[in-house]
């Protein structure tokens, strides 16, 4: 893993090239190679709850496109929130809540 403080090249950079991955910290640009994830099993428990999270993310897009929905989540937002994850928290809340 290599940090990058202050390079150009890179600057503002995040995502990924070939087997290389960029992220952005406050402290600056990380680069390290992609995680093999190949041999990795997942339990039950574990794929329930990325079908759970994939749910939460279908609903907060649905949300973005639905202005009426917009408005009622506008209420809740505050400083440093986004609407997006307004709405997929509340999913999540709402989903834990009926249980």
């Amino acid at each position: 893993m290599a940090r990058l403080k202050s390079n150009v090249l890179v600057e503002g950079f995040s995502g990924r090239i070939d087997r290389l991955l960029f992220k952005q910290y406050k402290y600056g640009t990380v680069v390290s190679k992609m995680p093999d994830r190949s041999k990795v099993k997942l339990t039950a428990n574990q794929k329930k709850a990325n079908k759970r999270f994939m749910q939460a993310v279908s609903y907060a897009r649905s949300v973005l496109a639905d202005v009426s929905m917009q408005k009622q989540y506008a209420r809740q937002v505050k400083n440093g929130k986004s609407l997006y994850h307004i709405a997929l928290a509340d999913f999540l809340k709402r989903d834990v809540d009926s249980k």
